[in-house]
């Protein structure tokens, strides 16, 4: 782990960077040796994906999964529908990877497209199987505190900031954004009662018109909005701890919700690229062992 990180208070030079790449690089290596002694009972855990469409950037996204399971000694069966696929058939192949014991971990590649309701086909998928943890009754156990795979992005975060050692308890943390797969998941989180979180959380979202003001009392800052440069330097609390959970692609450009500018103002923030998201594929594979455990019963 990195040097101990207390409220931080500006200097005048550039904020301390939070990478999530040696965060990742732990979590993947605890993965990787849970998948060793799995292999060694005579599991071999497998993470499923399914592709609809032929979206560039989603097969990219696959193929990225698909590696790292390889690296890892993940199985990685993969269904690839055509875009003309129905409701119905995708529902039918997920139906098929649940009732197939030797497959542990489901994934649907979001986004599908148009014409399918992607929340009716996470619906379909076998709580337990659940990688993303983005289920209604995975949701539901993180809402009451109950044991399950967490949606990946908020427990990535909350293992940023653990690993940097930046104090979460008792201090306050504001997440502006209350979508689904982060902001509100992410406050449940970190409002639990754990060393890494028990913060007093307040959820903000950009139909609050004085935003800012909230904003600039956080001692911690999650921008989850997903606003491309939203969160300016007038927006954040001198000395305070932000991180870019929220993000905009156009194309393959990645476009974060915190302008680059907020390092001349906050004491530590995540970097543009290299921050949240390599932890949230770290928390896939960590969810997708878990996963093969709970269900084999080895360890």
């Amino acid at each position: 782990m990195s040097s101990s990180t207390s409220a931080p208070t500006v200097s005048g030079a550039t904020a301390r960077l939070l990478p999530g790449g040696p965060v990742a690089d732990q979590v993947l290596a605890e993965v990787a040796a849970s998948v060793g002694r799995l292999r060694a009972a005579g599991v071999t855990p497998a993470l499923a994906t399914v592709l609809v469409g032929d979206d560039d950037a989603s097969a990219g996204y696959i193929r990225i999964k698909q590696r790292q399971a390889a690296e890892l000694g993940f199985a990685s069966p993969h269904v690839h529908l055509p875009a003309s696929a129905s409701q119905a058939d995708l529902h039918a192949v997920l139906a098929d990877f649940n009732a197939d014991s030797a497959v542990h971990g489901v994934l649907v590649q979001h986004p599908i497209p148009g014409g399918l309701d992607y929340d009716r086909a996470l619906a379909e998928v076998d709580p337990d199987k659940d990688v993303d943890g983005m289920h209604p009754v995975n949701m539901g156990r993180l809402a009451l505190g109950l044991p399950g795979p967490l949606p990946c992005t908020p427990a990535g975060i909350e293992a940023l900031l653990a690993f940097h050692r930046v104090p979460v308890s008792g201090r306050e943390v504001v997440v502006l954004g209350r979508g689904a797969t982060l902001g509100r998941p992410l406050a449940m989180l970190l409002a639990q009662k754990r060393p890494t979180a028990n913060a007093a959380v307040t959820v903000v979202h950009t139909g609050v018109a004085d935003w800012p003001r909230y904003t600039r009392r956080a001692e911690i800052l999650v921008a989850a909005a997903g606003v491309p440069g939203i969160v300016r330097p007038e927006h954040v609390r001198p000395g305070a701890v932000v991180v870019g959970g929220g993000v905009r692609y156009e194309g393959r450009r990645l476009l974060p919700d915190v302008d680059e500018s907020c390092a001349q103002v906050a004491g530590a923030i995540t970097p543009r690229v290299g921050g949240v998201g390599p932890t949230t594929v770290a928390m896939l594979f960590r969810n997708a062992v878990r996963a093969a455990q709970r269900q084999t019963g080895a360890e």
